[in-house]
């Protein structure tokens, strides 16, 4: 299959209709190269807190709550254009508020008959804590589809392996990622690229771009689409299937073969999946020598 990665930059809309051409335009080209399964970014959705209006978008607390007010509609959407493109799609991840006082950050997936299931981010950054204060969402989740079988790891999610470990059973993790500065863009895609290594699997990761200075919550956005594998048989040494170029929109094409992850765990030159287990106990056997 073929996986398009977003570089996303965020735009303030007058209107719904702007907001519907601007998805219909980057979901059209993406299929028209071929793309079987599209990756949005963490948080693209507030871009949609303009449709509230400028002092909405500027405002933390109303942002959310005017992101979170469209996602109906958004959803269905993303949901009609799947099935025009016969694509998969990652939307982009949104604050939702689904019956707590406190929104979760959330993407949903689309499959091109009609199913939809979302991910939540398991765990917060500082600025999610403090002060957005958005709260852990449900469990992770493996989404059995027809391209294969997918997990999501939502940005900060992505660094923490156990988390990684959980969806060992995917063919393909999805890490939609926000990140202001470089350094945070590295230490997701150092993130993505380990998760690929540890569980011999592809690792998608789409990133928001640019700047959105009507936007107090993500007035500043640093990154690039990317497609990881393990650094090994049938992928590159790299581990880079591709990647796209700093700060440029767009999408960052990638070929995947299942069958060569598939290959890889059974006969590559290591077998980092299988080998988890011989780290149980060790990991427990530390002592403390002088050397002094």
């Amino acid at each position: 299959m073929r996986l398009a990665t977003a570089g996303y930059p965020l735009d303030f809309f007058d209107s719904w209709a702007a907001y519907e051409d601007k998805l219909h335009r980057w979901v059209s080209d993406a299929a028209t190269n071929g793309a079987d399964l599209l990756v949005f970014p963490e948080y693209g959705a507030m871009e949609l807190a303009t449709l509230a209006g400028a002092d909405a978008a500027r405002d933390l607390e109303q942002s959310l709550h005017a992101v979170s007010e469209r996602m109906p509609e958004a959803n269905a959407l993303h949901a009609r254009l799947a099935q025009e493109f016969g694509v998969h799609i990652l939307g982009a991840s949104a604050p939702v508020f689904d019956g707590g006082p406190r929104p979760v950050n959330r993407a949903h997936i689309f499959a091109p008959f009609g199913a939809i299931g979302f991910q939540d981010k398991q765990i917060m950054t500082r600025f999610e804590t403090d002060p957005w204060n958005v709260v852990p969402g449900g469990e992770l989740k493996v989404f059995d589809t027809t391209i294969g079988k997918i997990g999501v790891l939502i940005c900060y999610d992505s660094e923490f392996p156990l988390l990684g470990k959980a969806l060992e059973a995917c063919d393909v993790i999805l890490t939609p990622s926000c990140t202001e500065q470089l350094s945070g863009y590295w230490r997701v895609r150092v993130g993505s690229m380990a998760r690929a290594l540890e569980n011999q699997c592809v690792v998608a990761m789409a990133s928001l771009v640019g700047t959105a200075e009507w936007s107090e919550a993500v007035d500043m956005n640093t990154g690039m689409g990317g497609i990881f594998g393990p650094p090994d048989t049938g992928f590159p040494d790299t581990g880079v299937i591709a990647e796209g170029t700093l700060n440029q929109p767009g999408w960052t094409y990638g070929d995947v073969d299942l069958q060569t992850i598939d290959a890889v765990r059974e006969t590559g030159r290591v077998r980092n999946r299988w080998d988890w287990a011989n780290q149980l106990g060790r990991d427990s056997q530390v002592t403390n020598q002088i050397l002094r």
